[in-house]
């Protein structure tokens, strides 16, 4: 074996850590704390629309009460006042898979920020979610909006991002825990 496959075969079965990413421990804690701040702003969303907590959901509208908070989102953006080009793509998930599909992100987002472990799949998928919520809203064709282009929409999926690549959960969660897992190891991806 040549000395640069003994190097990579070395480096793909040693274990990343945050610490090879980012060397400050106060920027660490930031990052930490940003990821759970993250982390509660998706799993919110997942509990007021489950329970009803009245917040922006009135418990009459709730998940476990019949109500659907997909197609609720996407009624008001794909009916007739809403703005966005792409209103046939997201008609396809006004029915109960989407009312699931968008909870379950929610909630899976949420629960993998906050421990910190699966930082790479919930950015992923957080992100593929902004995007398509971007797109629903079309901020660009909105009246009233401050920012035609940017929302935070972005900012979400900056947040989620960030965290993932710079390996988040390890500090204040399971993400070195779960980077030793034999699974974790095996397939970088689910780090």
């Amino acid at each position: 074996m040549t000395a640069t496959a003994q190097r990579s075969a070395a480096t793909a079965t040693r274990v990343e850590k945050q610490e090879d990413v980012v060397t400050k421990p106060l920027a660490r804690r930031v990052l930490a704390f940003s990821r759970i701040v993250i982390g509660f702003f998706f799993l919110w969303p997942f509990l007021d629309k489950t329970f009803g907590l009245g917040f922006s959901t009135p418990s009459e509208r709730a998940w476990i009460n019949g109500g659907t908070p997909a197609q609720g989102f996407l009624g008001g953006v794909t009916g007739e006042e809403g703005t966005s080009p792409f209103k046939g793509i997201f008609e396809i998930f006004m029915n109960p898979f989407g009312d699931i599909l968008f909870m379950l992100g929610l909630l899976g987002i949420g629960v993998a920020m906050i421990a910190g472990a699966g930082l790479r799949i919930a950015a992923v998928a957080g992100t593929i979610l902004m995007i398509f919520m971007y797109l629903a809203e079309w901020p660009v064709l909105m009246d009233g909006t401050t920012n035609p282009i940017m929302d935070s929409h972005w900012v979400e999926a900056c947040l989620l991002l960030i965290a993932a690549v710079t390996l988040a959960g390890d500090t204040w969660g399971l993400g070195k825990w779960w980077g030793n897992q034999p699974v974790v190891q095996k397939h970088r991806w689910l780090r």
